[in-house]
């Protein structure tokens, strides 16, 4: 039997051992364009897609109900993820069955596969295996995504790469980045895209015939909504920063440092905490990769500059709309200098607008406070999610399904949503996601993959060894982080796991030849 990394292969055939190298070669400069199609154009599709969904509920709650319903933001982008990732899976069993390929020894090998089992046994036995399977209609970040997502981390892991595949993969962001500055800044300065009637056009020219968009719609940017656009960009920012840190090329380092720029400015638009808290966490690893780059002062300069034009840039965008700062310098103190404060009610204009019974010896029932639960009802969120893992901890409820099986309608909602009329339809926050979907088997073997990728990336970055693999350790570290507050996506996911699988190749590939010059 042919071991699984390729030792003792038994070949009964002559086999030219160079042309199958030719061969191999070949198979991962394909697999490496394909990659690059989904990291640079993948996330920029935005068509719309409608489908019969069936609810597993009866229910009047109009986004509960079954019926005929739309989405514009991730069926295409899904459909596209699977397409690539079913060709370059095949290209790399070809290479690995018939051009004497192996595959990487890592632990990480078992962790995935571990994984991958959790979230196929998750979905055979979730009580509602139809939505387990794709994930809800304008989310589709079910078991098949996810288990992309996997594969395509594998696919990635288990290729060679040319020196220059780090700038390749920033160069394929460039057109991502500056046509979502467009749309963002179109939309933040009041002229929505999706009002145009070519936009309109452009969008539904795939629907079938007679379906049209909802009343409403907007276009944020090419991902779903504020809080995925800022978590993504923030992703994006930290790449590029990091780049132009660790590159020589002074010009190159400008121009790295002028897309973080505008990548901040769309995550400033995108007026959303998540994007915020994540940059300001990755300063103190970027602080410590200039400790490590040959040229401190060169990053030094580059990181002040990037610093003043970001302050500038959220001055400028805060005089248009003060929840920029709200939302981002907002988050550490209740003061906003772009608002005037308003004057709070005195204490006895307080007691006025309360209302008593007059009968003493009747006593209504005490209603939960109308309020905010921190992190924008998010805390609220995952304690109700958590809850309800109790229910079935060992395999979950099937990935992206939280909306028909969160206790909606719960009185206490009050005191964390706000009112308890609000349908939450996810947990906003990828582990929980994780844990509730899968359960936690299959949340162990994911956060173990987690850990061991951060780990394997920062070990990399202390030891000095291909500094310029940091640009892909901080975009995976920077979106393990924005994942404590938003979601996983198609436009998101699909392309970070991607990255994580680059890094550990370029690693793996480092210490290949640290034993080979041994």
């Amino acid at each position: 039997m042919t071991s699984f990394y390729g030792e003792h292969r038994q070949i009964n055939v002559l086999v030219d051992e160079g042309e199958n190298r030719v061969s191999r070669k070949n198979i991962d400069k394909w697999i490496f364009r394909l990659l690059l199609l989904l990291i640079g154009f993948m996330p920029l599709i935005v068509l719309a897609h409608v489908k019969e969904v069936i609810s597993p509920h009866v229910t009047d709650i109009g986004i509960l109900t079954s019926g005929v319903k739309g989405d514009i933001f991730t069926y295409y982008k899904f459909m596209f993820i699977l397409i690539i990732t079913v060709i370059t899976g095949i290209l790399l069993l070809i290479k690995i069955f018939f051009m004497n390929g192996t595959i990487k020894k890592s632990i990480l090998n078992y962790f995935l596969g571990i994984f991958a089992i959790a979230i196929v046994i998750s979905t055979i036995l979730s009580p509602n295996i139809s939505i387990a399977l794709t994930g809800q209609y304008n989310r589709t970040d079910g078991a098949i995504s996810w288990l992309c997502y996997i594969a395509l981390m594998f696919i990635a892991m288990n290729i060679n790469y040319p020196k220059n595949a780090v700038n390749k993969v920033l160069y394929a962001l460039y057109p991502f980045v500056f046509i979502n500055l467009f749309i963002i800044t179109m939309n933040f300065t009041g002229n929505d895209l999706m009002q145009k009637e070519w936009v309109q056009k452009l969008v539904i020219v795939l629907l079938p015939e007679g379906a049209s968009l909802a009343e409403g719609s907007e276009l944020v940017g090419t991902l779903n909504q504020w809080n995925y656009m800022s978590g993504m960009f923030a992703i994006i920012t930290v790449m590029f920063l990091t780049a132009a840190i660790v590159e020589k090329n002074w010009i190159i380092s400008i121009t790295h440092t002028i897309v973080a720029t505008v990548s901040i400015a769309i995550m400033f638009m995108s007026i959303s905490t998540s994007g915020f808290v994540t940059v300001l966490v990755m300063l103190l690893p970027i602080l410590v990769l200039i400790l490590k780059v040959e040229n401190k002062a060169k990053a030094i300069v580059l990181l002040a500059i990037f610093i003043i034009l970001s302050g500038f840039t959220l001055h400028t965008l805060a005089k248009v709309n003060p929840k920029v700062w709200t939302e981002s310098v907002g988050f550490f103190t209740n003061k906003n200098p772009y608002v005037e404060q308003s004057v709070s009610k005195s204490s006895s204009s307080f007691l006025f607008d309360r209302v008593y019974a007059s009968d003493k010896s009747f006593e209504l029932p005490v209603l939960p406070e109308s309020s905010i639960a921190p992190g924008s009802g998010r805390i609220y969120i995952w304690e109700k999610t958590i809850e309800i893992v109790k229910d079935r901890p060992v395999v979950g409820f099937g990935l992206d399904t939280l909306m028909y099986n969160f206790p909606h309608y719960n009185i206490d909602a009050r005191s964390g949503l706000r009112t308890e009329h609000t349908i939450v339809d996810k947990p906003h926050n990828v582990y929980v996601g994780i844990l509730y979907g899968t359960g936690f088997i299959g949340f162990i073997s994911f956060m173990l993959i987690v850990c061991l990728s951060i780990w394997k990336s920062l070990k990399n970055i202390l030891k000095e060894k291909e500094l310029y693999v940091a640009v892909l350790s901080f975009a995976a570290i920077a979106y393990f982080i924005q994942a404590m507050f938003n979601d996983s996506l198609p436009g998101i996911s699909g392309v970070v796991w991607v990255f994580i699988g680059m890094m550990l190749a370029l690693i793996f590939s480092e210490k290949d030849k640290e034993g080979i010059n041994n």
